[in-house]
């Protein structure tokens, strides 16, 4: 089994925001594969139990707030006894270009504090993860405010095509390994 984990921040006030396009990436990988995600108090998270390429699968969104993710990924790994590299973690990224997504094997959270919590309750960074460009903050923006924002309408194209091209990395991931999905999803465009 494998565990697909989106990070955003739960409730309506939250839709739509930056920090929420792991949550949207969820929401993608549901309707195309028929899961519907259903509250589950142990995980803390909404979670969907199905098969992507004959791989079972359990998607999850945690519902502790972006801060406190790993206690909800830290309880799904120990309720399954899976390693932590049986999971991959989708997130916003503020060093990407809206709607660039980057795969890595491993690494550190680059700042993003769920990631944090996750690598701090797991005790390890070596788990794959589908990074989502939100864009750099500008200047002046506190970045809590810019991650909590809403995309203006410029920008809701590239990231719809930035949901959807995270959507068929996990689906690559899960079909062929994290390698191959990093050759075809992180070869920069050349203009």
């Amino acid at each position: 089994m494998k565990i697909i984990i989106g990070l955003g921040n739960p409730g309506n006030a939250y839709k739509g925001t930056r920090h929420n396009v792991g949550f949207e990436t969820i929401d993608k990988l549901c309707f195309d594969s028929n899961i519907k995600l259903k509250p589950n108090r142990r995980f803390k998270a909404h979670v969907g139990e199905g098969h992507i390429h004959k791989t079972p699968i359990l998607l999850v969104k945690p519902q502790t707030y972006m801060n406190l993710s790993g206690q909800s990924v830290q309880s799904i790994i120990k309720f399954y006894k899976l390693p932590p590299q049986d999971i991959i973690v989708i997130y916003d990224d503020v060093s990407l270009p809206v709607g660039d997504i980057r795969i890595r094997e491993s690494g550190s959270a680059g700042g993003q504090k769920g990631m944090i919590d996750i690598i701090a309750k797991l005790a390890t960074d070596e788990f794959p993860r589908v990074r989502i460009g939100v864009g750099q903050k500008p200047e002046g923006w506190d970045l809590a405010d810019y991650v909590l924002s809403r995309f203006p309408k410029k920008e809701w194209e590239a990231m719809i095509q930035g949901i959807t091209k995270a959507g068929d990395a996990v689906e690559l991931i899960l079909k062929e390994g994290t390698k191959s999905a990093m050759n075809e999803f992180n070869r920069r465009i050349q203009v």
